[in-house]
């Protein structure tokens, strides 16, 4: 336990006080670089996998045909393009999701897009998807062996043109065929808060034509929605009705939250000025893991929950297989908490599997709800 514990002070104590003075976008890129570099040689990825990767047999499991090491994931929106593949299992996650990526290259909002509610743990995020595009991307990673599972998050393009129901549907369309052979699932995002004309194919109606059409690509990968945190408990049995039609294996529980009425959110915001962008972080977990509780209660183990919103610890991570999630991904908690924080999660949770008597991580998935 000396290496967690030293590199938990090492970036609480040292590295946490002189990023936190920086820019959260600047730190965000030369993060991205590092992370880079360091996955492109066998000696740095075997280096950073001694101090920070965790693996247990109890965290093993097989979900819909993949494969995964253990539950910890990285979640959309960091990488957007694709770009930390080699190093994340060293970092100690067992996937991550790449995107969100658009099928046309994309700057995303004006900067300053992105600041910290360092009181509260969260961020708040006003990116507009900003990613190099799909053909872009999917030309560097074809071909590409990756050495953990890679999940590929697809949201339309933010702009005026495809805020039109039509041009958003042909939007995805684009995207998903281009990746259609790279990635081992793909996740439809129809909950980025942040691009032009908002989650227009997050209404039911919406959706189902968006899934009716992507439907007509068939690319033998499993096929998530990603849900908004701020969806209303209400209309879960409507979402759930939609994907039962189409070729949907699974949600993804929760993107950002803009309810900046919630308790301490609003004077935060005030304090810094801020008036736009969806939240992440600690935030989002409430109304996250009770998405998953509800969707878990509705349609069980038919779909495949991902939980996503909160996670600092293990315990966090516990709660929301319990609930439901098969998988749980984070980004917020690492920012916070530093790139130990996963093997933290994945060493934590070892413990919790044993005290509670079972043998292996998917005997815990939706143990709060069974009878």
């Amino acid at each position: 336990m000396f290496a967690p514990s030293f590199f938990r002070w090492g970036y609480k104590q040292v590295l946490k006080p002189i990023f936190f003075r920086m820019d959260p976008e600047v730190i965000h890129d030369r993060m991205l670089g590092a992370g880079s570099a360091l996955g492109r040689f066998g000696i740095t990825r075997w280096l950073t996998s001694v101090f920070f990767a965790y693996q247990h047999p109890m965290l093993e499991q097989e979900v819909l045909g993949i494969r995964f090491s253990n539950p910890v994931g990285l979640a959309g929106g960091f990488d957007k393009n694709g770009k930390l593949a080699d190093i994340i299992p060293s970092v100690g996650f067992g996937f991550e999701e790449i995107g969100s990526i658009t099928a046309e290259p994309c700057a995303g909002n004006p900067k300053k897009r992105l600041w910290r509610l360092a009181k509260l743990k969260g961020l708040v995020v006003n990116y507009g998807l900003p990613n190099k595009g799909a053909e872009v991307i999917a030309k560097r990673l074809e071909g590409k062996v990756f050495r953990c599972p890679i999940g590929v998050n697809m949201a339309k393009t933010n702009s005026q043109v495809c805020a039109v129901d039509g041009a958003g549907i042909e939007d995805h369309l684009k995207s998903i065929r281009l990746f259609k052979d790279i990635g081992d699932y793909d996740t439809i995002n129809v909950s980025c808060p942040n691009s032009f004309g908002g989650q227009s194919f997050q209404n039911p109606e919406a959706m189902d034509r968006l899934l009716g059409a992507l439907d007509s690509v068939q690319t033998g990968k499993p096929r998530f929605v990603k849900v908004s945190a701020d969806l209303p408990i209400s209309e879960v049995d409507a979402m759930v009705t939609v994907a039962e039609h189409h070729n949907v294996q699974g949600f993804i529980i929760s993107n950002l939250t803009k309810q900046y009425e919630r308790s301490g959110i609003a004077q935060e915001l005030a304090k810094q000025g801020i008036t736009t962008g969806g939240i992440s972080g600690k935030p989002t977990q409430e109304l996250a893991d009770n998405l998953i509780a509800a969707f878990y209660a509705r349609c069980g183990d038919r779909f495949v929950l991902i939980g996503c919103g909160g996670v600092f610890s293990a315990e966090d991570a516990y709660a929301k297989i319990k609930r439901g999630a098969s998988l749980v991904q984070l980004i917020t908690g690492m920012i916070y908490e530093g790139p130990q924080l996963i093997g933290e999660i994945n060493r934590g949770l070892v413990k919790l599997l044993k005290r509670d008597g079972y043998r292996n991580i998917s005997e815990a998935v939706g143990v709060d709800y069974r009878s």
